[in-house]
C-alpha cells in the first residue's frame, strides 16, 4: 500500500525514510549500503512492490539474485508474505538457465580435492617435481609432511580463487615465466599449474563443469543471445561478489540495458577465501556509470552501545565505506567480557538466565570447548544442556551471517593460532591473485568479528582468557572499558 505521505508499508512494517529513499530511487543502477539489522530484506521486498505497483513492471520482469540456497529461500519467504512471486535464484542457477543444460553436467564438489590428493600421493613421484620440491623444502627448513598438509590447502584455494576471478591461462603463464618472481615460488606455482591442468582434464574427460566454469560459460552464452527476459535485477549480499559473477551481471546490463539495484554491507564482506572481492563493492560508482550509493542508517537489531562500539571497531579497516548506524534500543552494557578457564561449566552458569542463544565459534572445532557430561550437541547445530530447556544453537561465524538471536555467545576469543582472529598465515603465493592492496592486519578477521558482535538483539558474551586474551578483546578493553561489563570466573569476581 502506498500512503499519501509517500512511505511504504511492507509486511505490516512501515519503511523508514532511508529505506523509502532506496525503494523509490529511479536511477538505472544504484547500490544500497545496508548495515547489520537495517532492514535489508524489507527494503528489497519494498522495491519489488514499488516496481510493480508504481512503475508498471510485471512480476516476470524482475529477478532477485542471492548467493546461497538458504538466502534464496529466506528471500522467497519474505516476498511471499506480500503475495509476490518473482524469480529468486542463486548466480549459479541463473547461469544454468543461460547456458545449454543438455550439453553440461555439474561436477562433484570433491573432484578438485581428489585430484590434489592423487597428485601428492602418486603422480608427484613420477615427475621432477618431487626433486624440486625436496630442494625447496631443504632450502627453507620445512618438514615434508607438515608442508604438504598446508600446501594442499593452498593449492585448492589458489585454483578456486583463480577461477572465481576469471583469470585466463595466459595469466598463469605470465606468472610461471616472470623472472621477477622468486625461483622457489615459481617451483610451487608450477606444481599448482600442473594440478590445475589435471583438474580441468578430469572435468573434460567426464564431460562435466564446476561452478566457476558454469559462470564463465554463461558469460560466453550471453554474448551470443539477443534476448534476456528480465528488465530489473536485484542483487542481495553484493559484498560477496566475485569477479566472474560481476562480469556476468555487467555483460547482461550492458547488452540488454537492464536496471540494477545491488544491496549489501562491506562491513560484512567475509568470503575472500571463496574468491569474493570487496573492491567490486567499494568501486560500485566507478564500475557503473551514472550510479549512486544510498545508505540505510537505522538499525533495528542491536542496542546502541553495540552499534557504536562495533562501528568504531570495524572502521579501523581503511578500505570500508564510512557510515553511521543509528539505534534507538538502549540496554545497559550489552557487551560482556567473560574470563573463563573452565568454559563448559561457566557456559552453563551464563545460560541459566538466558533464553534463545546463538553460540558462535571462529572454527567448527570450537564447539568441543563446551562438550562434557552436562552439555551435548547434535551435528554442530543444536546444543543440549541437562536439566535445562533452552533454545541454543551453534553455527560458525561465517555461517551465521544473516542470522540474529536474542543473545549471542562467542567462544575462544583468545590469542592463539586458531583463536579469534585466526592467525593461520595466508600463503605468499596467493598475493598474485589479489586485486587489492589491503595490508591492514587482520582486516577480514575484523569484519568477521563485527559480524559476530552484530548478530544479537540484546547482549553478546565474549569468552576469553585473562592471561591470553585476543588482540580484539584487548582493543575493546583499551578503547571502551567503561562501556563493557566484565564477568571474571577466573577470580570468581563479578564486576
Amino acid at each position: 500500500m502506498f500512503f499519501k505521505n509517500k512511505t511504504y508499508l511492507v509486511n505490516n512494517k512501515q519503511l523508514d525514510k532511508y529505506q523509502t529513499k532506496a525503494v523509490k530511487c529511479n536511477l538505472k543502477r544504484y547500490l544500497v549500503v545496508a548495515g547489520a539489522g537495517s532492514g535489508k530484506t524489507l527494503t528489497i521486498v519494498g522495491k519489488v512492490k514499488y516496481l510493480i505497483e508504481e512503475c508498471g513492471l510485471k512480476q516476470k520482469d524482475i529477478i532477485c539474485i542471492s548467493f546461497t540456497n538458504e538466502s534464496v529461500n529466506s528471500l522467497i519467504n519474505s516476498l511471499e508474505k506480500s503475495n509476490l512471486k518473482i524469480d529468486v535464484k542463486t548466480f549459479h542457477k541463473l547461469a544454468l538457465d543461460i547456458i545449454n543444460l543438455k550439453k553440461y553436467s555439474i561436477a562433484s564438489s570433491t573432484i578438485l580435492d581428489y585430484i590434489i590428493e592423487e597428485y601428492f600421493t602418486s603422480i608427484i613421484y613420477f615427475e621432477n617435481d618431487y626433486k624440486l620440491l625436496s630442494l625447496y623444502l631443504n632450502d627453507n627448513y620445512y618438514k615434508y609432511d607438515e608442508f604438504i598438509f598446508y600446501f594442499k590447502k593452498t593449492t585448492s584455494f589458489f585454483i578456486k580463487t583463480f577461477k572465481a576471478n576469471d583469470y585466463s591461462l595466459s595469466f598463469f603463464y605470465s606468472l610461471l615465466f616472470n623472472k621477477n618472481i622468486d625461483v622457489d615460488e615459481r617451483i610451487l606455482l608450477t606444481i599448482i599449474f600442473k594440478i590445475y591442468i589435471l583438474y580441468q582434464e578430469e572435468l573434460n574427460s567426464y564431460g562435466v563443469i564446476d561452478f566457476d566454469d558454469m559462470l564463465s560459460l554463461s558469460i560466453e552464452a550471453i554474448s551470443k543471445k539477443d534476448y534476456f527476459k528480465y528488465k530489473y535485477i536485484i542483487i542481495d549480499e553484493f559484498q560477496d561478489t566475485s569477479l566472474v559473477r560481476y562480469n556476468l551481471i555487467k555483460k547482461i546490463i550492458e547488452k540488454f540495458d537492464v536496471s540494477l539495484m545491488a544491496v549489501g554491507d562491506d562491513y560484512q564482506s567475509i568470503y575472500s577465501f571463496n574468491g569474493c572481492d570487496i573492491e567490486l563493492f567499494l568501486n560500485f560508482k566507478k564500475n557503473f556509470s551514472n550510479s549512486k550509493i544510498i545508505k540505510l542508517k537505522n538499525t533495528y537489531r542491536n542496542p546502541k552501545d553495540i552499534v557504536d562500539i562495533s562501528s568504531r571497531f570495524i572502521i579501523k579497516n581503511k578500505k570500508q565505506i564510512k557510515k553511521k548506524l543509528i539505534s534507538k534500543k538502549y540496554i545497559y552494557k550489552s557487551i560482556i567480557i567473560v574470563y573463563s578457564k573452565n568454559i563448559s561449566n561457566d557456559f552453563v552458569t551464563i545460560v541459566k538466565d538466558l533464553d534463545n542463544i546463538l553460540v558462535l565459534g571462529r572454527n567448527n572445532n570450537d564447539i568441543k570447548l563446551l562438550l562434557n557430561n552436562e552439555i551435548t550437541c547434535n551435528n554442530l547445530k543444536n546444543i543440549y544442556i541437562k536439566n535445562f530447556t533452552k533454545n541454543i544453537r551453534y553455527l560458525t561465524v561465517h555461517s551465521s551471517k544473516g542470522l540474529e538471536e536474542e543473545n549471542v555467545i562467542i567462544l575462544n576469543v583468545t590469542d592463539n593460532t586458531l583463536g579469534f582472529p585466526n592467525k593461520i598465515k595466508e600463503n605468499n603465493l596467493l598475493k598474485y591473485l589479489k586485486k587489492d592492496n589491503d595490508n591492514f592486519l587482520y582486516s577480514e578477521e575484523r569484519r568477521l568479528f563485527y559480524v559476530a558482535l552484530t548478530r544479537t538483539k540484546n547482549k553478546v558474551y565474549i569468552f576469553t582468557s585473562k592471561n591470553n586474551p585476543s588482540i580484539f578483546v584487548t582493543e575493546l578493553l583499551k578503547d571502551y572499558k567503561a562501556k563493557l561489563k566484565i564477568i571474571d570466573f577466573e577470580e570468581k569476581d563479578f564486576k
